[in-house]
């Protein structure tokens, strides 16, 4: 039997993962998400992604995030009516990312071909996908929660573990079987002597976040893990000075008498923000001013979070269950829904809180609050999670004076801040303590995915300080034969 895996993104960059294990010829795919980055190349790349996606046996979708689903429709379009299996709440999650996109791509037609026509131009854009092809991916999703195996082909395995990254995340553990001719044999000698296992972590989260688990310590000991390295060079600070960043940041605004507009992603970080800022509230370290979630997104995704209580942590099943207390929600807190309510807000005086997504102002509401607010010296834009090169936000972290949204060109005069400790991504050293804890009994190769050169460098170095030796960075398209 011969094993092999490759990359078709997320290979040496952070945005559109797709991996593929073959057996013998037989491809299963995890994860089948869209880049993101400068607009143009990021669309040459979703739009020039080529596989026989007719010859997939089935898709593993490790979480809802758009890097990691959203061309699930693509393949839909082109002929793969196989099973994709998630947990339950990615599932719901993905369902309502991947009709979002295909909102988007409307949208962006409908702009561009008014565009092309007051030029006089042809218009020969198309979107990737459809609502029609989202609801045929969304009737391909098979439901299995934690800890439950399941045979997904007869001789592949799959089990899913908390990942603690959003909600519903989850590493995907893959055991492939009879590699000596024995199938599904009950007892082919030593436990575990006949197969292969494969632990791809897609996003791992971090330790004692707030609404979700920790990532899981307890998985089956891997032959091989595929693992993220999106902060492979970078620390994050603690919460508590996260929290104390937050505070000193509303205090600036409300001293300016401006506007914080956070760009952010609709899933989990939206939630988790607004977790922080109401213990600052009842802290009493922040007054309640203002606070607008403005993403129909996120307003959808906080619904998904009510009905999915197993993925919570402890204190959150605690605030919910015995003493039905909602911590995405407070008096202060107002969630707008339609277009009318988001314009309503370019109105409005400081200071107050804007949250909207793109996480990485790529798309989205966001987009017009930047346009409207970023030139203006009084208000703060603040980062609190990763921004991908070539990014409209990385642009705007990275100190660029004018930059372009929409098409047109603002001058950045608002204040620009970061707190990185929000990000929902376990760094350099958090991840390394995660895999200090698993059992590494049968541990032979790790592969890097998921980052930037630089930090993936980086990483393997310091994981070779601590140990561990066989670390291989994931090149695009490069096969590596692991039986």
């Amino acid at each position: 039997m011969g094993i092999s895996l490759y990359s078709l993104g997320a290979a040496e960059e952070v945005t559109g993962s797709k991996h593929i294990f073959e057996i013998d010829g037989r491809p299963f795919m995890i994860d089948c998400g869209a880049f993101q980055g400068k607009r143009k190349s990021a669309d040459e790349k979703n739009r020039n992604f080529t596989i026989a996606a007719d010859k997939l046996e089935s898709v593993i979708l490790t979480h809802g995030h758009l890097d990691h689903c959203g061309l699930l429709p693509v393949l839909a379009r082109k002929g793969f009516r196989g099973n994709i299996y998630a947990t339950p709440a990615t599932r719901d999650i993905a369902c309502i990312v991947m009709m979002d996109s295909a909102n988007i791509q409307a949208r962006d037609a409908e702009f561009l071909r008014k565009q092309a026509q007051k030029k006089g131009e042809k218009f020969d854009w198309r979107p990737l996908f459809t609502e029609k092809d989202c609801l045929t991916t969304a009737s391909q999703i098979v439901s299995v929660s934690y800890n439950r195996k399941m045979y997904i082909a007869p001789d592949v395995e799959l089990e899913f573990f908390d990942a603690g990254h959003i909600l519903g995340s989850a590493f995907a553990n893959i055991t492939i079987k009879g590699l000596h001719g024995k199938i599904n044999a009950p007892h082919p000698g030593k436990a575990g002597e006949n197969e292969v296992r494969i632990l791809y972590t897609g996003d791992m989260g971090r330790r004692n976040q707030p609404i979700i688990r920790d990532p899981a310590t307890n998985v089956p000991a891997p032959d091989y893990i595929y693992l993220e390295s999106t902060y492979g060079s970078r620390k994050h600070g603690e919460k508590e000075f996260a929290m104390n960043e937050l505070e000193r940041v509303v205090h600036d605004a409300i001293n300016r008498k401006g506007k914080i507009i956070i760009p952010s992603f609709a899933i989990e970080r939206a939630q988790e923000l607004v977790f922080y800022l109401h213990l600052l509230v009842d802290a009493k370290r922040i007054p309640a001013l203002p606070i607008y979630v403005d993403s129909p997104m996120a307003v959808n995704a906080t619904s998904v979070f009510k009905v999915h209580p197993e993925c919570y942590d402890d204190q959150t099943n605690e605030a919910f269950i015995q003493h039905h207390k909602n911590p995405f929600g407070f008096n202060s807190l107002t969630f707008t829904d339609s277009v009318d309510e988001s314009k309503s807000l370019n109105k409005k005086p400081g200071p107050m809180i804007i949250i909207s997504a793109d996480g990485m102002c790529e798309a989205g509401r966001v987009l017009h609050h930047l346009a409207n607010n970023i030139s203006d010296e009084r208000n703060i834009i603040l980062a609190v999670g990763y921004m991908a090169e070539n990014t409209l936000g990385r642009r705007i972290l990275d100190g660029e004076k004018e930059v372009k949204i929409m098409n047109n060109l603002y001058k950045v005069k608002a204040k620009v801040e970061q707190i990185d400790a929000f990000s929902a991504h376990a760094d350099y050293t958090e991840m390394t303590s995660w895999l200090d804890t698993i059992d590494k009994s049968r541990l032979k190769q790790i592969f890097l995915v998921h980052g930037e050169p630089d930090s993936q460098a980086f990483f393997k170095k310091y994981l070779a300080e601590h140990g561990y030796n066989d670390v291989t960075t994931v090149k695009y398209g490069e096969t590596y034969d692991i039986q």
